[in-house]
């Protein structure tokens, strides 16, 4: 619905960016510092490596439950985003470990290459949440649209899994290390 009234009427864009609150650029800002930071080449431990994947899933998952939190269909919405989530992490494990990404077993590091992946990902589960935001203040009765919610619980499902899957497939680089996962199980 947003993106369809900008194309027909894009003067609409300055009310709808005006009546923003302010926290959200706040949020946009600190999320874009985030996810441009993944752009360069860096050594992170293990818990920082997996705060990105835990802090954008339980973005997605705050904004599922704060749009759609009192729908009737919120069960369901909650399995299908876990389900698109578990299968882009099984998408994302078959593709084994980044390329240039390396694991530093006596210093407990991983030596992450730079990609601009993680910034788009972050930016798209932003404006999921923003535009769903803006539809939903535009439209409240899409919050009891069961085919909406069930679109945009897949996508933050996707988008979650791929996040997890980006770190799952750098955990294999301890394997050698660590003595996990000593076979490929794919």
């Amino acid at each position: 619905m947003l993106i369809q009234m900008l194309v027909q009427q894009p003067r609409m864009l300055g009310p709808v960016l005006q009546a923003t609150p302010p926290w959200v650029w706040f949020l946009a800002a600190g999320l874009a510092a985030l996810g441009l930071s993944q752009l360069r080449t860096r050594e992170v431990t293990a818990r920082r490596m997996a705060f990105v994947p835990v802090a954008m899933g339980l973005f997605s998952l705050w904004g599922l439950a704060g749009s759609f939190g009192h729908s009737p269909d919120f069960a369901s919405a909650f399995a299908l985003w876990a389900g698109c989530a578990l299968l882009a992490l099984g998408a994302m494990l078959a593709l084994g470990a980044p390329a240039g990404a390396r694991y530093d077993a006596a210093g407990g590091r991983f030596r992450l290459p730079g990609s601009v992946w993680p910034l788009l990902l972050i930016a798209a589960i932003f404006l999921v949440k923003y535009v769903v935001g803006v539809e939903l203040a535009m439209r409240p009765a899409l919050a009891l649209d069961t085919d909406y919610l069930m679109g945009v619980a897949a996508l933050y499902g996707l988008f979650s899994g791929l996040f997890a899957g980006r770190s799952a497939r750098l955990w294999r680089l301890t394997a050698p290390a660590t003595g996990l996962l000593q076979r490929d199980p794919w």
